[in-house]
Protein backbone atom coordinates (compact mmCIF):
# COMPACT_ATOMS: atom_id res chain seq x y z
CA UNK A 1 0.00 0.00 0.00
CA UNK A 2 1.37 3.48 -1.18
CA UNK A 3 1.29 7.00 0.52
CA UNK A 4 0.32 9.51 -1.84
CA UNK A 5 0.33 13.22 -1.97
CA UNK A 6 -2.78 14.65 -4.19
CA UNK A 7 -2.70 18.15 -5.20
CA UNK A 8 -5.20 19.82 -6.97
CA UNK A 9 -4.97 23.14 -8.45
CA UNK A 10 -7.71 26.09 -8.68
CA UNK A 11 -9.01 24.80 -12.02
CA UNK A 12 -9.80 21.40 -10.78
CA UNK A 13 -11.91 22.57 -7.78
CA UNK A 14 -13.05 25.74 -9.93
CA UNK A 15 -16.81 25.21 -9.36
CA UNK A 16 -19.23 22.35 -7.53
CA UNK A 17 -18.91 19.60 -10.85
CA UNK A 18 -15.48 20.08 -10.61
CA UNK A 19 -15.00 19.59 -6.42
CA UNK A 20 -17.57 15.87 -7.01
CA UNK A 21 -14.63 14.95 -9.79
CA UNK A 22 -11.68 15.33 -7.11
CA UNK A 23 -13.31 13.76 -4.64
CA UNK A 24 -14.27 10.83 -6.93
CA UNK A 25 -10.56 10.51 -7.80
CA UNK A 26 -9.41 10.31 -4.78
CA UNK A 27 -11.77 7.61 -3.99
CA UNK A 28 -10.75 5.88 -7.02
CA UNK A 29 -7.03 6.21 -4.76
CA UNK A 30 -8.59 4.34 -2.09
CA UNK A 31 -10.15 2.04 -3.56
CA UNK A 32 -6.74 0.63 -4.83
CA UNK A 33 -5.20 0.63 -1.56
CA UNK A 34 -3.40 3.57 -1.40
CA UNK A 35 -3.21 6.02 1.48
CA UNK A 36 -3.78 9.34 0.53
CA UNK A 37 -3.39 13.41 1.19
CA UNK A 38 -5.01 15.92 -0.69
CA UNK A 39 -3.56 19.64 -0.82
CA UNK A 40 -6.27 21.98 -2.89
CA UNK A 41 -5.66 25.49 -4.28
CA UNK A 42 -8.47 28.18 -3.79
CA UNK A 43 -11.28 27.55 -5.89
CA UNK A 44 -11.07 29.29 -9.92
CA UNK A 45 -10.00 32.63 -9.94
CA UNK A 46 -10.84 33.07 -6.00
CA UNK A 47 -6.95 34.45 -5.33
CA UNK A 48 -7.49 37.18 -8.04
CA UNK A 49 -10.66 38.58 -6.91
CA UNK A 50 -9.52 39.16 -3.15
CA UNK A 51 -6.91 40.91 -4.40
CA UNK A 52 -8.78 42.96 -6.64
CA UNK A 53 -11.74 43.55 -3.94
CA UNK A 54 -8.05 44.40 -1.66
CA UNK A 55 -7.27 46.65 -4.09
CA UNK A 56 -10.83 48.67 -4.39
CA UNK A 57 -10.84 48.88 -0.46
CA UNK A 58 -7.53 50.19 0.25
CA UNK A 59 -4.36 51.22 -1.23
CA UNK A 60 -2.22 50.71 1.96
CA UNK A 61 -2.66 46.45 1.91
CA UNK A 62 -0.30 45.29 5.49
CA UNK A 63 1.42 42.20 3.99
CA UNK A 64 0.11 40.72 7.51
CA UNK A 65 -3.55 41.23 6.40
CA UNK A 66 -3.09 40.32 2.71
CA UNK A 67 -2.00 36.82 4.08
CA UNK A 68 -5.19 36.48 6.20
CA UNK A 69 -7.50 37.81 3.48
CA UNK A 70 -6.07 35.23 0.70
CA UNK A 71 -5.97 32.30 2.84
CA UNK A 72 -9.33 32.12 3.09
CA UNK A 73 -9.57 30.58 -0.17
CA UNK A 74 -8.06 27.85 0.24
CA UNK A 75 -9.93 26.80 3.11
CA UNK A 76 -13.46 27.19 1.51
CA UNK A 77 -12.01 24.22 -1.18
CA UNK A 78 -10.82 22.90 1.64
CA UNK A 79 -14.08 22.30 3.65
CA UNK A 80 -16.18 21.50 0.45
CA UNK A 81 -13.74 18.62 -0.95
CA UNK A 82 -14.22 17.07 2.43
CA UNK A 83 -18.34 17.52 2.05
CA UNK A 84 -17.80 15.73 -1.39
CA UNK A 85 -15.58 12.52 0.19
CA UNK A 86 -18.42 12.31 2.80
CA UNK A 87 -21.45 12.17 -0.14
CA UNK A 88 -19.28 9.18 -1.24
CA UNK A 89 -19.01 7.67 2.32
CA UNK A 90 -15.39 8.71 3.24
CA UNK A 91 -14.09 10.26 6.23
CA UNK A 92 -11.92 13.14 5.41
CA UNK A 93 -11.02 15.92 7.79
CA UNK A 94 -9.52 19.45 6.75
CA UNK A 95 -6.71 21.32 8.31
CA UNK A 96 -5.44 25.09 7.45
CA UNK A 97 -1.92 25.48 6.89
CA UNK A 98 -1.26 25.44 10.44
CA UNK A 99 -3.35 22.72 11.46
CA UNK A 100 -0.96 20.82 9.06
CA UNK A 101 2.16 21.80 11.04
CA UNK A 102 3.71 24.05 8.16
CA UNK A 103 6.28 26.52 9.82
CA UNK A 104 7.40 29.44 7.53
CA UNK A 105 9.31 32.13 8.09
CA UNK A 106 7.82 35.58 9.00
CA UNK A 107 8.55 36.67 5.44
CA UNK A 108 4.26 37.79 4.51
CA UNK A 109 3.43 37.14 0.93
CA UNK A 110 6.40 34.53 -0.12
CA UNK A 111 7.00 32.98 3.15
CA UNK A 112 9.72 29.73 2.95
CA UNK A 113 9.08 27.03 4.58
CA UNK A 114 11.27 26.14 7.67
CA UNK A 115 9.74 23.08 9.40
CA UNK A 116 6.87 20.62 8.81
CA UNK A 117 5.06 19.23 11.93
CA UNK A 118 2.92 16.46 10.29
CA UNK A 119 1.38 14.87 13.46
CA UNK A 120 -2.35 15.35 13.08
CA UNK A 121 -1.91 14.23 9.07
CA UNK A 122 0.08 11.31 10.58
CA UNK A 123 -2.87 10.86 13.06
CA UNK A 124 -5.69 11.20 10.69
CA UNK A 125 -4.11 8.67 8.36
CA UNK A 126 -3.90 6.63 10.86
CA UNK A 127 -7.14 6.55 11.75
CA UNK A 128 -8.02 5.80 8.28
CA UNK A 129 -9.22 9.40 7.37
CA UNK A 130 -8.44 11.62 4.66
CA UNK A 131 -6.45 14.47 5.35
CA UNK A 132 -7.51 17.80 3.15
CA UNK A 133 -5.35 20.68 3.19
CA UNK A 134 -5.39 24.19 2.20
CA UNK A 135 -2.41 24.51 -0.04
CA UNK A 136 -0.15 28.11 -0.44
CA UNK A 137 0.08 28.72 3.76
CA UNK A 138 1.48 28.31 6.88
CA UNK A 139 2.17 29.62 10.45
CA UNK A 140 5.25 31.85 10.56
CA UNK A 141 7.63 31.28 13.89
CA UNK A 142 5.90 34.20 15.49
CA UNK A 143 2.34 32.95 14.94
CA UNK A 144 1.11 35.14 12.48
CA UNK A 145 -0.74 33.50 9.27
CA UNK A 146 1.54 33.71 6.21
CA UNK A 147 1.09 32.85 2.31
CA UNK A 148 3.90 30.86 0.54
CA UNK A 149 3.78 33.10 -2.87
CA UNK A 150 2.56 31.92 -6.48
CA UNK A 151 2.33 28.22 -6.79
CA UNK A 152 2.69 27.60 -3.08
CA UNK A 153 0.36 25.07 -3.36
CA UNK A 154 2.64 22.86 -5.37
CA UNK A 155 5.24 23.71 -2.98
CA UNK A 156 2.32 22.75 0.09
CA UNK A 157 2.08 19.15 -1.55
CA UNK A 158 5.72 18.44 -2.38
CA UNK A 159 6.55 19.69 1.07
CA UNK A 160 3.89 17.48 2.70
CA UNK A 161 4.97 14.24 0.46
CA UNK A 162 8.32 15.20 2.27
CA UNK A 163 7.82 14.79 5.63
CA UNK A 164 5.38 12.05 5.44
CA UNK A 165 7.75 9.92 3.18
CA UNK A 166 4.69 9.76 0.89
CA UNK A 167 5.94 7.61 -2.42
CA UNK A 168 4.83 9.92 -4.81
CA UNK A 169 3.42 13.73 -5.08
CA UNK A 170 0.79 13.93 -7.55
CA UNK A 171 0.00 17.40 -9.56
CA UNK A 172 -3.62 17.76 -10.70
CA UNK A 173 -4.07 20.63 -13.27
CA UNK A 174 -5.71 21.85 -16.34
CA UNK A 175 -3.09 20.37 -18.83
CA UNK A 176 -2.19 16.21 -19.38
CA UNK A 177 1.25 16.94 -18.20
CA UNK A 178 5.00 18.74 -19.28
CA UNK A 179 4.97 19.66 -22.93
CA UNK A 180 8.07 20.57 -25.25
CA UNK A 181 6.62 23.62 -25.39
CA UNK A 182 3.53 25.60 -24.94
CA UNK A 183 0.77 24.28 -27.26
CA UNK A 184 -0.89 27.10 -27.91
CA UNK A 185 1.83 28.75 -29.51
CA UNK A 186 3.18 25.30 -31.10
CA UNK A 187 -0.11 22.85 -31.54
CA UNK A 188 2.53 20.23 -32.63
CA UNK A 189 4.22 20.15 -29.06
CA UNK A 190 4.22 16.93 -27.13
CA UNK A 191 3.71 15.62 -24.24
CA UNK A 192 6.60 14.58 -22.68
CA UNK A 193 6.77 10.96 -20.81
CA UNK A 194 9.50 12.07 -18.11
CA UNK A 195 11.88 14.84 -17.76
CA UNK A 196 14.34 15.71 -14.50
CA UNK A 197 14.34 17.49 -11.44
CA UNK A 198 17.03 19.44 -13.08
CA UNK A 199 14.73 19.77 -16.38
CA UNK A 200 11.67 21.11 -14.90
CA UNK A 201 13.67 23.13 -12.63
CA UNK A 202 14.95 25.03 -16.15
CA UNK A 203 11.47 24.73 -17.51
CA UNK A 204 9.57 26.03 -14.49
CA UNK A 205 12.44 29.30 -13.93
CA UNK A 206 12.52 30.35 -17.71
CA UNK A 207 8.55 30.75 -18.37
CA UNK A 208 7.08 27.18 -18.15
CA UNK A 209 3.93 27.39 -15.65
CA UNK A 210 3.10 23.38 -15.07
CA UNK A 211 4.81 23.54 -11.80
CA UNK A 212 5.68 26.03 -9.22
CA UNK A 213 10.17 26.44 -9.21
CA UNK A 214 10.00 26.12 -5.43
CA UNK A 215 8.25 22.84 -5.14
CA UNK A 216 10.33 21.05 -7.94
CA UNK A 217 13.74 22.41 -5.80
CA UNK A 218 12.07 20.83 -2.70
CA UNK A 219 11.10 17.62 -4.71
CA UNK A 220 14.78 17.31 -6.00
CA UNK A 221 16.40 17.76 -2.40
CA UNK A 222 13.89 15.31 -0.61
CA UNK A 223 13.76 12.76 -3.63
CA UNK A 224 10.01 13.34 -4.25
CA UNK A 225 8.45 11.73 -7.44
CA UNK A 226 6.44 14.06 -9.23
CA UNK A 227 3.38 12.82 -11.41
CA UNK A 228 2.09 15.60 -13.80
CA UNK A 229 -1.54 15.20 -14.96
CA UNK A 230 -4.78 16.44 -15.82
CA UNK A 231 -7.56 16.69 -13.40
CA UNK A 232 -10.38 16.88 -16.26
CA UNK A 233 -8.73 13.59 -18.46
CA UNK A 234 -7.24 9.97 -17.70
CA UNK A 235 -4.90 10.55 -20.28
CA UNK A 236 -1.32 9.57 -19.12
CA UNK A 237 1.12 12.47 -17.92
CA UNK A 238 4.93 13.26 -17.25
CA UNK A 239 6.81 12.05 -14.29
CA UNK A 240 9.53 14.15 -12.66
CA UNK A 241 12.06 12.19 -10.94
CA UNK A 242 15.65 11.77 -10.73
CA UNK A 243 17.91 11.63 -14.18
CA UNK A 244 19.39 8.06 -14.94
CA UNK A 245 22.61 8.11 -15.67
CA UNK A 246 22.15 5.21 -17.53
CA UNK A 247 19.67 6.17 -20.10
CA UNK A 248 20.76 8.45 -22.99
CA UNK A 249 18.80 12.18 -23.25
CA UNK A 250 17.48 13.72 -25.52
CA UNK A 251 19.69 16.70 -26.72
CA UNK A 252 16.87 19.62 -26.27
CA UNK A 253 13.57 18.30 -24.23
CA UNK A 254 12.18 21.70 -24.14
CA UNK A 255 11.74 25.11 -25.31
CA UNK A 256 10.29 27.58 -23.16
CA UNK A 257 8.92 31.99 -23.46
CA UNK A 258 8.93 34.41 -20.09
CA UNK A 259 7.50 37.59 -21.72
CA UNK A 260 7.04 38.64 -18.15
CA UNK A 261 10.63 40.11 -18.62
CA UNK A 262 12.09 43.71 -18.33
CA UNK A 263 15.84 44.89 -18.99
CA UNK A 264 17.13 47.70 -17.11
CA UNK A 265 20.82 49.37 -18.07
CA UNK A 266 23.10 51.70 -16.07
CA UNK A 267 25.05 53.94 -18.71
CA UNK A 268 28.14 55.39 -17.97
CA UNK A 269 29.30 53.59 -15.39
CA UNK A 270 32.61 54.02 -13.91
CA UNK A 271 34.48 50.79 -15.14
CA UNK A 272 36.04 49.86 -11.23
CA UNK A 273 36.22 47.54 -8.70
CA UNK A 274 33.04 47.64 -6.35
CA UNK A 275 30.64 48.80 -8.40
CA UNK A 276 28.56 46.17 -9.61
CA UNK A 277 28.90 44.96 -5.80
CA UNK A 278 27.19 47.99 -4.67
CA UNK A 279 24.40 48.01 -7.56
CA UNK A 280 23.73 44.33 -7.27
CA UNK A 281 23.36 44.92 -3.54
CA UNK A 282 20.75 47.27 -3.43
CA UNK A 283 18.68 45.30 -5.32
CA UNK A 284 19.19 42.32 -3.37
CA UNK A 285 18.27 44.35 -0.55
CA UNK A 286 15.15 45.45 -2.46
CA UNK A 287 14.38 41.69 -2.75
CA UNK A 288 14.74 42.14 -6.13
CA UNK A 289 15.38 38.80 -8.44
CA UNK A 290 17.89 39.18 -11.08
CA UNK A 291 18.09 36.93 -14.16
CA UNK A 292 20.91 37.82 -16.37
CA UNK A 293 23.36 40.40 -16.34
CA UNK A 294 25.48 41.86 -19.15
CA UNK A 295 28.33 44.06 -18.69
CA UNK A 296 29.69 45.78 -22.07
CA UNK A 297 33.41 46.19 -22.74
CA UNK A 298 35.43 49.70 -21.08
CA UNK A 299 35.28 52.49 -23.02
CA UNK A 300 37.73 55.06 -21.60
CA UNK A 301 37.19 53.59 -17.98
CA UNK A 302 33.51 53.70 -17.97
CA UNK A 303 30.96 50.77 -19.26
CA UNK A 304 27.16 49.68 -19.40
CA UNK A 305 25.82 47.41 -17.05
CA UNK A 306 22.41 45.74 -18.41
CA UNK A 307 20.08 43.03 -15.98
CA UNK A 308 16.98 41.63 -16.49
CA UNK A 309 14.14 41.07 -13.68
CA UNK A 310 10.76 39.82 -13.59
CA UNK A 311 8.55 42.68 -14.83
CA UNK A 312 6.31 42.91 -11.54
CA UNK A 313 9.49 43.79 -9.80
CA UNK A 314 10.31 46.57 -12.37
CA UNK A 315 8.62 49.38 -10.45
CA UNK A 316 10.94 48.23 -6.99
CA UNK A 317 13.55 48.04 -9.62
CA UNK A 318 13.80 51.13 -10.84
CA UNK A 319 13.63 53.00 -7.79
CA UNK A 320 16.64 51.40 -6.05
CA UNK A 321 19.07 52.01 -9.17
CA UNK A 322 17.91 55.21 -9.73
CA UNK A 323 19.04 56.00 -6.01
CA UNK A 324 21.80 54.52 -6.46
CA UNK A 325 22.83 55.82 -9.70
CA UNK A 326 24.34 58.85 -8.46
CA UNK A 327 26.25 57.19 -6.10
CA UNK A 328 28.34 54.93 -7.75
CA UNK A 329 28.80 57.81 -10.79
CA UNK A 330 26.21 56.42 -13.57
CA UNK A 331 24.68 58.91 -16.24
CA UNK A 332 21.36 57.39 -16.84
CA UNK A 333 18.85 54.67 -16.02
CA UNK A 334 17.22 52.86 -18.92
CA UNK A 335 14.37 50.54 -18.80
CA UNK A 336 13.17 48.14 -21.61
CA UNK A 337 9.80 46.40 -20.74
CA UNK A 338 9.34 44.49 -24.30
CA UNK A 339 11.35 41.89 -24.05
CA UNK A 340 11.12 38.39 -24.05
CA UNK A 341 13.18 35.45 -22.68
CA UNK A 342 13.16 32.48 -24.67
CA UNK A 343 15.48 29.21 -23.98
CA UNK A 344 15.84 25.64 -24.87
CA UNK A 345 16.50 22.78 -21.76
CA UNK A 346 17.94 19.46 -22.21
CA UNK A 347 20.24 17.53 -20.11
CA UNK A 348 21.67 16.11 -23.29
CA UNK A 349 23.08 19.94 -24.16
CA UNK A 350 26.02 18.77 -21.50
CA UNK A 351 27.00 16.45 -24.02
CA UNK A 352 26.30 17.26 -27.35
CA UNK A 353 27.98 20.10 -29.34
CA UNK A 354 26.48 22.49 -31.72
CA UNK A 355 23.79 22.88 -30.02
CA UNK A 356 24.73 26.55 -29.70
CA UNK A 357 24.67 26.86 -33.44
CA UNK A 358 21.99 25.57 -34.13
CA UNK A 359 20.40 27.55 -32.05
CA UNK A 360 21.70 31.15 -32.77
CA UNK A 361 21.33 29.95 -36.92
CA UNK A 362 17.52 29.10 -36.03
CA UNK A 363 16.99 32.43 -35.01
CA UNK A 364 18.98 34.60 -37.72
CA UNK A 365 17.42 32.57 -40.65
CA UNK A 366 14.26 33.56 -38.97
CA UNK A 367 15.46 37.20 -38.39
CA UNK A 368 15.35 37.38 -34.70
CA UNK A 369 17.81 39.15 -33.24
CA UNK A 370 19.08 38.37 -29.79
CA UNK A 371 20.30 40.92 -27.41
CA UNK A 372 21.38 38.95 -24.33
CA UNK A 373 22.09 35.59 -24.01
CA UNK A 374 22.45 33.31 -20.33
CA UNK A 375 23.55 29.61 -19.85
CA UNK A 376 23.65 26.62 -17.45
CA UNK A 377 24.95 23.28 -18.33
CA UNK A 378 21.34 22.23 -19.63
CA UNK A 379 20.09 25.30 -20.91
CA UNK A 380 20.61 28.60 -22.80
CA UNK A 381 18.61 31.34 -22.94
CA UNK A 382 18.35 34.30 -25.19
CA UNK A 383 16.41 37.68 -24.71
CA UNK A 384 14.84 38.88 -28.16
CA UNK A 385 11.75 41.27 -28.55
CA UNK A 386 8.61 40.33 -26.76
CA UNK A 387 6.71 40.47 -30.44
CA UNK A 388 8.94 37.66 -31.89
CA UNK A 389 8.93 35.56 -28.67
CA UNK A 390 5.98 33.30 -30.02
CA UNK A 391 7.81 32.76 -34.00
CA UNK A 392 11.13 32.45 -31.51
CA UNK A 393 9.64 29.49 -30.01
CA UNK A 394 8.28 27.96 -33.23
CA UNK A 395 11.13 28.04 -34.65
CA UNK A 396 13.90 26.17 -32.40
CA UNK A 397 10.96 24.08 -31.38
CA UNK A 398 11.66 23.18 -35.28
CA UNK A 399 15.36 23.37 -35.63
CA UNK A 400 15.74 20.63 -32.68
CA UNK A 401 12.70 18.49 -33.98
CA UNK A 402 10.72 18.58 -31.03
CA UNK A 403 7.44 17.33 -32.65
CA UNK A 404 9.10 13.89 -33.22
CA UNK A 405 8.28 11.14 -30.91
CA UNK A 406 10.75 9.62 -28.56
Amino acid sequence: MALVVLKFGGSSVGDAERIRAVADRVARARRIGNDVVVVVSAMGKTTDSLLRLAGDVSSVQPGREVDMLLTSGERISMALVCMALAELGIEASSFTGSQAGIITDTDHTKAKILEIRPKRLQDALNSGIVPVVAGFQGVSTANDITTLGRGGSDTTAVALAAALGADRCEIYTDVPGVFSTDPRIVPEARRLNSVSFEEMMEIAANGGRVLALRSVEFARNHHVPIYVCSSFTWEPGTWVVEEDPSMEEPVVSAVTCNAAQAKVTLTGVPDQPGVAAKLFRALADSLVNIDMIVQNTSMAGFTDISFTIPQDELSVSIAATEQLAPTIGASTVLVDDQIAQVSIIGAGMKTHPGVTATMFEALSAAMINIEMISTSPIRLSCVVRRDQADEAVRVLHRAFELEKSD
